[in-house]
C-alpha cells in the first residue's frame, strides 16, 4: 500500500497521526486490475468505493441509443465507485473500466462504516471530501451547460493534467460531449 499517498490524501481533509494512519489503513485491501477490466459493471452489487493508487479508471454508462456517456476519471489519489449504488446497497447504474494496468484500494460499506466508528474524525474526513467533490461536480456541470467545447476541454486539462494523452481520443469527446472532430481541434 502506499501509505505516503493515501496518508497525503487524508492530511489534505484532516489532521491524523502516524499511530491513526495504521489503523486507517487495515481497513483497506489492495486489488489489481488489467487493463479494460471491469471494475464494476451495470446492474451489480457495489459494495465497495475505491482509491486509485495507480492507474486510470472512467465511469460511464451507454444510453438506450448505444450513445456512450463518460462520468468521471479516476487517476492516481482519486476515489471513484458508483455512488448511488454504493451508498443506497442498490445495483449500480454505472460501468467502471480500466484504461490502464491500476491498482486501487478497496473499502468496502461496512468497512468504511466501522472506520468512521472506530476513528471519529474520518467521518469528518468523508464529509469534508464528498463536498469536494460535490463543488467540483456542479462546477462541471454549470461549465457544461454554459461553455462553449473550448472552455470546457479547458476546464479538463486544468482538472486533470496530461490526460489527453492518457485517454483515447473517443473516451474524452463522450466525456466532454462533443465530437472526436471537435475534440481533434483543440489537442493542436
Amino acid at each position: 500500500m502506499n501509505e505516503t499517498s493515501l496518508q497525503k490524501h487524508f492530511q489534505k481533509f484532516i489532521s491524523i497521526t502516524d499511530q491513526e494512519f495504521e489503523i486507517i489503513r487495515t481497513y483497506f485491501k489492495k486489488k489489481k486490475l488489467k487493463k479494460n477490466e471491469y471494475l464494476i459493471q451495470n446492474d451489480q452489487a457495489v459494495n465497495h468505493t475505491y482509491w486509485v493508487e495507480s492507474g486510470l479508471l472512467v465511469s460511464g454508462f451507454t444510453d438506450s441509443k448505444g450513445k456512450e456517456h463518460i462520468i468521471q476519471f479516476a487517476i492516481e489519489n482519486c476515489w471513484i465507485t458508483d455512488q448511488q449504488a454504493f451508498y443506497n446497497r442498490s445495483k449500480a447504474i454505472f460501468n467502471i473500466q480500466c484504461l490502464e494496468d491500476s491498482q486501487v484500494l478497496c473499502l468496502s460499506y461496512q468497512s468504511r462504516e466501522k472506520l468512521c466508528s472506530d476513528v471519529p474524525k474520518m467521518n469528518t474526513f468523508f464529509r469534508k471530501k464528498a463536498n469536494d467533490s460535490f463543488i467540483k461536480q456542479q462546477r462541471r456541470l454549470l461549465t457544461y451547460m454554459t461553455s462553449e467545447a473550448k472552455e470546457r476541454y479547458d476546464l479538463l486539462m486544468q482538472e486533470y493534467p496530461g490526460l489527453v494523452q492518457r485517454v483515447p481520443k473517443k473516451i474524452l469527446a463522450a466525456y466532454m460531449g462533443v465530437t472526436r472532430e471537435t475534440l481533434s481541434r483543440f489537442g493542436k
